[in-house]
């Protein structure tokens, strides 16, 4: 009898959640333009109640009601796609303490992947990236706990913590037959958008590391002190989006039209009407015209293929590197009533020439795979005017080296950095090119 009751009392709870659910399916086909039904699926909740009931009456230890709901829950959204999730309080509290930028970690972005958490992004300058990670890389273990049947929040939950504490990382690296064992100390993780740099030549350097509500401005004030660094003008600019993991929409756009002086940044597309948005430039172009290359690779996710994609067809900027990692879907999060929320995949991204960035990524105008150049051996010593006793002088004194100039004596970009050096001497081909035109 009590098993009878509480299926009756289970199936009464589910057909009011559908009930409540229907008029959200019916309010989103409307918008969507659709004529989409508002029935439900009665035997599919039928089933739903029993295997409720049956957990609630047979499961080996007796199980809270709340988790159980919370777990179907989970399995709803977890079942459409890697980035949809059920947030319950504590998880959408961190998700809004990850988006101001500063929290406790290891510094990576992460996603599922055949049920293991996939690196697609360290962030520089944290312990993930001085430990060694690598973008693409499969963590499988965390500690002792096997990741593999663990959601991605609790994961993260995992990795997450006090500053000071330590944690391992069992990781599997594509090309290397044993798993790779790092024991990573987390910090305090405060993400640093945007820094600069002048190159030489006149030539700047941006790094963009993610992307917050911020980056777009950051992004124009660090080309303003460039051009003054370099007495009020660049010859051209390195953009440097690599293991860029994403972030903010409106910043990707920000960030594109401060180079782009007309047309279509973004656009996207989804079932619902107000998914439907579009993107423009506005007048005006930080560079003022003056080439650009862009770098990217297999960790440059969704925001940054936002930037890369639209500067790409536009032909504002030459793309170097490797294929980006093909993220090209809206994530929105709804709050519910109880403090918890649904983050769901809404609408994909689409570049200004139409194409999907979703699972195909960016492709490179100009393919780079990452080197390690060593310096050659000198060919014997090598007499230069220089070197002659009582040589005549130039009538210029030398100027004094910087410290950047020493740094590059000792260690050449092309060792620190061989994509940075390779984009470097195509922006100087390009500059010498454009400056032809113009004469």
């Amino acid at each position: 009898m009590k098993s009878a009751a509480r299926f009756s009392l289970i199936l009464a709870i589910g057909m009011a959640l559908g009930a409540s659910l229907s008029v959200g399916t019916s309010v989103l086909a409307d918008r969507a333009g659709g004529n989409g039904g508002t029935s439900l699926p009665l035997e599919e909740l039928r089933a739903l109640s029993e295997v409720f009931g049956k957990v609630k009456a047979d499961y080996v230890e007796e199980v809270n009601d709340r988790e159980l709901l919370e777990g179907a829950i989970r399995g709803m959204l977890t079942g459409l796609d890697p980035h949809s999730a059920y947030l319950n309080q504590d998880e959408f509290k961190e998700l809004q303490v990850g988006t101001t930028g500063k929290f406790g970690g290891l510094g990576i972005e992460v996603s599922m992947e055949d049920g293991f958490v996939k690196v697609v992004s360290p962030i520089d300058d944290t312990p993930a990236m001085r430990a060694g990670v690598m973008a693409g890389d499969l963590i499988v273990r965390l500690d002792d706990t096997p990741v593999k049947g663990m959601s991605l929040n609790d994961a993260v939950k995992m990795m997450r913590g006090e500053p000071g504490t330590k944690i391992r990382l069992t990781i599997v690296r594509e090309g290397v037959q044993q798993p790779i064992v790092l024991e990573i100390t987390r910090a305090v993780i405060q993400v640093r958008s945007v820094r600069s740099e002048m190159l030489d030549g006149g030539f700047g350097y941006l790094r963009i590391t993610n992307f917050q509500s911020a980056t777009g401005e950051d992004v124009r004030k660090a080309v303003s002190q460039l051009k003054r660094d370099n007495q009020g003008g660049l010859n051209g600019l390195v953009l440097d989006m690599r293991n860029n993991p994403g972030g903010v929409l409106g910043a990707a756009v920000s960030v594109s039209d401060a180079f782009l002086s007309k047309g279509k940044v973004v656009y996207t597309e989804g079932r619902a009407r107000d998914a439907a948005l579009d993107f423009n430039a506005t007048p005006g172009d930080i560079l003022d015209g003056k080439p650009m290359v862009v770098l990217v690779n297999g960790g440059s996710a969704s925001a940054s293929e936002i930037v890369a994609g639209a500067l790409q067809d536009h032909q504002r900027a030459v793309i170097m590197g490797t294929p980006t990692f093909g993220k090209g879907s809206v994530q929105t999060i709804f709050p519910m009533s109880n403090d918890t929320a649904v983050k769901l995949t809404t609408a994909r991204y689409y570049t200004p020439a139409g194409r999907s960035i979703q699972a195909d990524g960016i492709k490179p105008d100009i393919l780079v795979e990452p080197l390690q150049v060593s310096r050659g051996e000198p060919r014997g010593n090598q007499i230069k005017e220089a070197d002659l006793s009582g040589h005549l002088s130039n009538g210029r004194e030398a100027a004094p080296k910087t410290d950047a100039q020493k740094q590059a004596d000792d260690e050449p970009l092309a060792s620190r950095d061989y994509m940075l050096n390779e984009a470097l001497n195509l922006l100087k081909g390009l500059h010498i090119l454009q400056a032809g035109r113009a004469n």
